[in-house]
C-alpha cells in the first residue's frame, strides 16, 4: 500500500514539473498553487533558455579570475561567486539563460546551477527593482508584525508582491529575516531611498535599543553574577 501511495505521489510531482503542460490545463492550476514551493520556472520574453546571454569580456576576465581560485577537478564550488557576477551583469536578477552561462563554465548540468539558484534568497529569477526590499515571512517574524509591515510596503508604493513599481526604482519580495522595523518606519525608509539618501544600519524601531528587546529588559535586571568556580577577572 505505502509503494502505491508513495508512486501515485510521484506522478503527481511530475506532472506539476512537466515543462510542456499547458497554462489553461486544470492541473496547470495545481501546478501555480504548488509553485512556491517547487520553483519552478515558466518561460517569459526575456527569461528563456534559448535567449543568448554571456558574460561581457570584462567580467570574463573576472570569471577567469574567480576559477583560478579552485582546482580544475572541482569547478563547481565557484557556482555562488560565478551567479553573483551573472546577477550582477544582468541588473540585480538571473535569467535561466545566465545561469545556463554559469554552467558551462563550471562544466555541470544546468539542474545543479538551478538547484543553487532557487536555494539561495540573494538570488533573484525575476527582475527586481533598483531597491529590492525583503520583508521576513517567518512565524516569529509575522507574530511580531511583519504581514503589517509587508502591507504598508505594498499598499504606499501600489504594487503586489514580487512586482516592480513603474519607475523600476522598488519591488518588493519575501525572505528570512529582517531588521526590525515598524509600518510607519518601513514607509520613512522607503522615501530615504527615493531621495537617495541611506538609512541607518542596525535595528529600525525607536522603542528597540540595538538587538535588546522593545520597552527595555524585563528579566536581568541587575549585574550578572560571575560563576564561583572561576576567576573572570583573570582570564
Amino acid at each position: 500500500m505505502f509503494s502505491r501511495l508513495a508512486a501515485k505521489r510521484l506522478l503527481e510531482i511530475r506532472r506539476v514539473l512537466r515543462p510542456s503542460l499547458p497554462l489553461s490545463s486544470p492541473a496547470s492550476t495545481a501546478a501555480r498553487s504548488f509553485s512556491t514551493a517547487l520553483n519552478y520556472h515558466i518561460d517569459s520574453p526575456d527569461n528563456k533558455p534559448d535567449a543568448p546571454w554571456e558574460f561581457t569580456a570584462a567580467n570574463m576576465e573576472r570569471v577567469k579570475e574567480i576559477m583560478s581560485h579552485y582546482p580544475s577537478n572541482y569547478k563547481q564550488s565557484a557556482v555562488i561567486p560565478l551567479l553573483d557576477l551573472a546577477q550582477q551583469q544582468h541588473g540585480g536578477w538571473l535569467p535561466v539563460s545566465a545561469m545556463n552561462a554559469v554552467a558551462k563554465v563550471i562544466e555541470v548540468a544546468p539542474i545543479r546551477v538551478y538547484e543553487v539558484a532557487t536555494f539561495y534568497s540573494m538570488f533573484n529569477r525575476t527582475k527586481v527593482g533598483k531597491y529590492h526590499l525583503l520583508v521576513c515571512g517567518t512565524t516569529p517574524c509575522m507574530i511580531r508584525g511583519s504581514r503589517e509591515i509587508e502591507e504598508a510596503l505594498l499598499k504606499h508604493l501600489g504594487v503586489k508582491r514580487n512586482e516592480v513599481t513603474k519607475d523600476g526604482m522598488f519591488s518588493v519580495g519575501e525572505m528570512e529575516c529582517m531588521e526590525d522595523v515598524t509600518p510607519k518606519r518601513v514607509v520613512e525608509i522607503v522615501e530615504m531611498l527615493r531621495r537617495g539618501e541611506k538609512p541607518p544600519v542596525g535595528t529600525q524601531n525607536p522603542n528597540r535599543i540595538r538587538s535588546g528587546p522593545e520597552g527595555g529588559n524585563l528579566t536581568l535586571l541587575g549585574e550578572c553574577k560571575p560563576p564561583p568556580c572561576r576567576d573572570l577577572d583573570a582570564c
